[in-house]
């Protein structure tokens, strides 16, 4: 295999699975609209759209694998609708080409409601909003010659992720002993997944072929409540933990009959009312990997968003 890999997307998923490809030794071009991501004498940034098959025809000329991490512009399902697809077939197209294997991030979405734990064997049936088009991408996937591998992830925490629930929604209040309001209910059980146990997944599967082709769990330790995560956030950060509350449903589906972000956002208020767990334990055999232990994870996390919080305090 080829040591070139490129990295579509410099957000969470993508920022973190470029510096771990660079840490192991490889080098990995990343693009990006804009030319940003990691510093690293390994790691090339062009600017480049994705949805411009001769840009990225040019672009992945060479690389072995290719970890397609772009997102949406907006969070609704009709951007996602008018976007991701043609993205996703642009990329694969082009990785046919040179023989690379395509390796995505996914989510939950495309599984609907569940009525227990979700493993991999769960049905991607999902049909509406933002849920049914995850499903149609998985199945487009699937449909296409390039060889492919999905990751499924729950809602992430880590360093990097800002814009999640367990983001910049959380860990500043708590640094700063705020009150913190979760939507749905504070204490049912619900997956997390740490962003580099994902990275982590997506880069052992890109190099082991007899995981292509295949739908995988990413590493993620047990679920917990969100107040449970909260406090461990608080030990980690050595602060007393700050009071939980709630977003209740109702009131979000009420906002969302006349404001479409709020509507967006409530889709998947399920997610948060119920018990939403996720077992990894079948991938995290086929990777050999292990989710980082929480208290581990919410170090690294709490140390992440201080050394942020010392940036902005010294410009």
């Amino acid at each position: 295999m080829s040591n070139l890999q490129v990295v579509t997307g410099a957000g969470p998923v993508g920022w973190t699975v470029t510096e771990q490809l660079a840490a192991a030794g490889h080098n990995v071009r990343v693009l990006t609209r804009s030319g940003s991501g990691p510093d690293h004498p390994r790691i090339n940034r062009r600017r480049v759209d994705v949805s411009d098959p001769a840009a990225l025809a040019n672009a992945l000329d060479g690389a072995a694998a290719v970890f397609h991490c772009i997102h949406g512009s907006k969070y609704d399902a009709a951007t996602w609708e008018r976007e991701l697809p043609t993205a996703e077939q642009t990329v694969l197209a082009a990785a046919q080409q040179i023989g690379a294997v395509v390796v995505f991030p996914e989510s939950l979405y495309s599984y609907g409601r569940p009525d227990g734990p979700m493993t991999e064997d769960n049905p991607r049936t999902a049909t509406t909003g933002k849920l049914g088009v995850r499903a149609r991408l998985l199945a487009a996937r699937a449909a296409h010659p390039t060889p492919t591998v999905s990751v499924v992830a729950s809602d992430f925490f880590g360093p990097h992720v800002r814009h999640a629930h367990a983001g910049e929604r959380m860990v500043p209040a708590v640094l700063n002993g705020k009150t913190i309001r979760v939507m749905g209910r504070a204490d049912v059980a619900h997956s997390f997944t740490y962003v580099p146990d994902l990275a982590a997944a997506m880069i052992t599967a890109a190099h082991h072929p007899a995981l292509w082709n295949t739908v995988l769990h990413a590493p993620t330790t047990p679920a917990m409540t969100q107040r449970q995560l909260v406090e461990a956030f608080a030990q980690a950060a050595r602060v007393p933990a700050p009071k939980v509350g709630t977003l209740p449903g109702w009131l979000l589906r009420t906002v969302g009959s006349v404001h479409r972000p709020t509507r967006e956002l409530a889709e998947t208020l399920y997610q948060f009312e119920a018990p939403f767990v996720m077992d990894s334990r079948r991938s995290e055999n086929l990777l050999r990997l292990a989710p980082t232990p929480l208290e581990q994870a919410a170090e690294a996390t709490v140390r992440w968003w201080q050394s942020e919080s010392n940036t902005v305090a010294a410009r």
